[in-house]
C-alpha cells in the first residue's frame, strides 16, 4: 500500500473519530437542532400526507408554475407570506446508530481524506501540508454550510457548530496526512 493510500486510510479514521467526539461528547452535534413541537399531530400529516421518502421545499412550485409567470408569482407569494422550510424526510424508520451509517459515514470521511492527501503532496513542510488539509476543511464549509444558512435558513448557531466540526475534522486528518505524505508521493 503506498504512502498516499495509507494517509488517506489513517486520515479518514482521524476525521471519523473526530466526527464521533464532537457530536457525541460535545454541543456541536446538536447546535441549532430543536425537537419539532406537537410532534405528534405533525408526524400523523406527515404520514397521510407525504407518502414517499425525499427532500422537500415548501412552499413548493410544480412544473406547470415554473412554466408560466403568473404561476411563479403565486409561488412567490406563497413564499413571501410562509412559512418556508426545507423537510428531509423518510417515511420508514430505522435504528439510530447502525452499522451501515458509520460505514458510510466512514467510508466518506477516507475518499475527503484521500483527496486530502493528494492535495497535501503539493506542501513542501508538514506546516504547509496541514494548512492545505486544514483549509479544505474551510472550503467545504464555506461552499456547503454557508448556502444552507443564506438560502434555506439553517440556524446560525448550527452552521457555526458544522465550522468548528468541519475544520476540526480536516485539522485531525490533516495531522496524520501531514506526517505521512511527501511532495515525491504526487507522482506515485
Amino acid at each position: 500500500m503506498t504512502r498516499l493510500a495509507v494517509a488517506a486510510l489513517l486520515g479518514g479514521i482521524a476525521m471519523f473519530v473526530w466526527g464521533a467526539i464532537s457530536h457525541m461528547l460535545t454541543p456541536l452535534g446538536e447546535a441549532g437542532i430543536r425537537p419539532l413541537p406537537a410532534e405528534a399531530p405533525v408526524l400523523d400529516a406527515l404520514r397521510a400526507n407525504v407518502p414517499e421518502a425525499g427532500l422537500y421545499l415548501f412552499p413548493g412550485m410544480d412544473e406547470t408554475a415554473r412554466k408560466t409567470e403568473a404561476g411563479q408569482a403565486a409561488w412567490a407569494q406563497r413564499y413571501a407570506a410562509g412559512p418556508v422550510g426545507i423537510l428531509v424526510f423518510r417515511p420508514q424508520g430505522e435504528q439510530p446508530m447502525n452499522a451501515k451509517l458509520f460505514g458510510v459515514e466512514l467510508l466518506g470521511d477516507v475518499l475527503a481524506a484521500a483527496v486530502a492527501a493528494w492535495v497535501a503532496t503539493h506542501g513542501r513542510t508538514f506546516g504547509r501540508r496541514l494548512a492545505l488539509v486544514t483549509l479544505l476543511g474551510l472550503a467545504a464549509w464555506a461552499s456547503i454550510e454557508v448556502s444552507y444558512w443564506n438560502w434555506y435558513g439553517f440556524p446560525s448557531s448550527y452552521v457555526m457548530a458544522q465550522l468548528a466540526d468541519q475544520v476540526g475534522g480536516f485539522l485531525f486528518a490533516g495531522l496524520v496526512i501531514a506526517k505521512l505524505v511527501r511532495p515525491a508521493d504526487a507522482a506515485a
